[in-house]
């Protein structure tokens, strides 16, 4: 008697960072995107949560982890080393779990991960690896090394250089069309070398062209007509990579996600100037360099985008508080605060509402969530609370999308995904 052999199990991953559901969903319905519309026809389309706060560090490391914050140690792209007020960026190597690529390297699985925030600088995975934002050196962004020298061969881009983009939407585009074809030379060169077991590609421009044109990516701005090309880009580019990953199988195992939602901005909050105002912080300069001008009669700062922290006894150099009982009152304030009429805060979380783990005494005291509309920002040089700049999309928590063949219920976090796509490997 022949047995025939188990088929392989595979699976893909396409990130489209920042995509909101319902900006997907519109796309993927009026043809802007028809590989997505008919892969959405196939599966379930899921709204999504974010981690807390909703910025693609967090949420790509509780998407690699499968675990939140006070577990994986990641709370800001910027942090303050621990008993000091200097600046740090959180790297690959400060998560403080495994991820799912070490789990699949376990059960013998190779994985691609290409572009994924949050990984720099690279560290050795069962496969290949090139890191995403916020890497800043292609010679510390990939792993193995040996992989270094085709990419620098084919000129391959990181990131969108959104420098000088501001006033400049032919800049911006350009840009955007450029790192969009580096991810696919990427892809193209390493899907030709080996076939993986897991692959994951993320596309971070979607991201970067709805900081600066959301308007026009939601069909109202004057950018409207090169927004929705890019998207039609986009769509074209996901289809040719699931057709190089599967060939003619059927493409069992494809996933499709975004790390959060977005919106348009109607003012931005710079809440530092609002604890200056109300007379929870201060610095012994004005304007402050940095965090180490604090001053010691501060009881409460804030980091970006909405990180709230007792200046306590202990945990910062010139920390004065021992009772939290201000972080009360803070909250409160905050979930009363009025622009123009309306609410400017959804709902101030205390750390434990949010977070579980053995770091969560790391991490904030307060974690932010502003109403749709109101980007918080943690600038320290503002001197009055309202105020714009040039940016016209903010990041969302509760709106994010996850596509899969099966229906995941209806309260899906991207904590979750790490669960889910190694169950497909286990099935």
């Amino acid at each position: 008697m022949f047995f025939r052999k188990k088929k392989q199990r595979r699976a893909l991953v396409l990130g489209l960072d920042g995509v909101p559901k319902g900006l997907i969903e519109r796309f993927s319905q009026d043809g802007t995107m028809p590989f997505l519309g008919e892969a959405f026809k196939r599966g379930t389309l899921h709204q999504m949560r974010s981690t807390l706060p909703e910025i693609s560090s967090v949420n790509w490391s509780s998407f690699m982890t499968g675990a939140n914050p006070g577990r994986h140690g990641i709370f800001g792209f910027t942090d303050l080393r621990a008993g000091t007020y200097r600046m740090t960026f959180p790297a690959f190597t400060d998560l403080k779990c495994d991820t799912l690529f070490d789990e699949l390297g376990g059960l013998g699985k190779r994985c691609l991960v290409l572009n994924q925030p949050s990984c720099y600088p690279a560290r050795a995975i069962p496969g290949t690896l090139a890191s995403g934002f916020v890497a800043v050196d292609l010679a510390r962004a990939v792993s193995p090394a040996s992989e270094l020298a085709p990419l620098e061969a084919m000129q391959y881009k990181i990131d969108v250089d959104t420098r000088g983009c501001q006033d400049n939407p032919d800049a911006l585009f350009r840009e955007l069309e450029q790192c969009l074809a580096s991810r696919e030379a990427a892809a193209n060169h390493f899907f030709e070398k080996e076939q993986w077991d897991f692959a994951e590609i993320v596309i971070t421009g979607t991201d970067r062209l709805q900081h600066f044109f959301f308007p026009s990516c939601a069909g109202a701005g004057p950018e409207r007509a090169r927004a929705q090309a890019y998207y039609r880009q986009c769509d074209d580019l996901l289809r040719r990579l699931v057709e190089r990953f599967y060939g003619k199988d059927d493409p069992d195992g494809l996933f499709l996600l975004s790390d959060h939602g977005f919106t348009e901005i109607e003012t931005e909050f710079y809440i530092n100037a609002w604890l200056q105002q109300e007379g929870y912080l201060a610095f012994e300069q004005s304007p402050p360099e940095s965090y180490a001008d604090v001053a010691a009669s501060t009881q409460v700062f804030a980091m970006d985008p909405g990180r709230l922290y007792l200046h306590a006894k202990g945990r910062f150099p010139k920390g004065q508080q021992t009772d939290g009982a201000v972080l009360d009152e803070v909250k409160a304030k905050l979930e009363q605060l009025e622009w123009n009429g309306k609410k400017v805060v959804e709902r101030v979380w205390r750390r434990d509402e949010i977070y579980s783990g053995p770091e969560t005494p790391h991490g904030p005291d307060l974690v932010v969530t502003p109403r749709r509309g109101v980007d918080v920002k943690g600038a320290i040089k503002k001197t009055e609370p309202f105020g714009r700049s040039h940016f016209t999309g903010m990041h969302t928590w509760d709106d994010a999308f996850f596509w899969a063949a099966t229906d995941h219920g209806p309260d899906v976090c991207i904590s979750d995904l790490r669960g889910i796509i190694a169950a497909h490997f286990a099935a």
